[in-house]
């Protein structure tokens, strides 16, 4: 248990709690680490998203499918090996964190997990 608990970063509150590992603002409900507490509170979040084997992916970059995807509403699916240029990445749903558009079909929603990087 932490004796002096710190201010809350967002709104100067004295009042903070402990509750498990976090620190709690009962007056905005900002929640964080007590070690994060001294870095930059608005400070972005980098988010990694890494392909099938491990590299990291980077707006733009151009992909390969590397297993063969069921396309709903279209007798063929997508074939392994086809290539995707221009992606984007995005907080999707479902794990889908890859905005595209693949000649053929359009624009879609790929999973990181079934690319790489080309």
């Amino acid at each position: 248990m932490i004796e002096n608990l710190p201010p809350c970063p967002k709104c100067s509150c004295e009042y903070t709690y402990e509750m498990n590992a976090l620190v709690v603002c009962p007056e905005c409900g900002h929640e964080w680490v007590p070690a994060e507490g001294a870095q930059e509170a608005d400070a972005p979040v980098e988010r990694v998203v890494k392909d099938a084997v491990g590299n990291v992916l980077r707006d733009g970059d151009s992909v390969v499918v590397v297993k063969a995807l069921k396309v709903k509403g279209s007798p063929s699916g997508i074939k392994a090996g086809t290539r995707v240029r221009g992606i984007r990445l995005v907080d999707g749903v479902d794990g889908h964190d890859i905005d595209c558009r693949i000649d053929g079909f359009g624009a879609m929603q790929l999973k990181s997990s079934v690319v790489k990087k080309a």
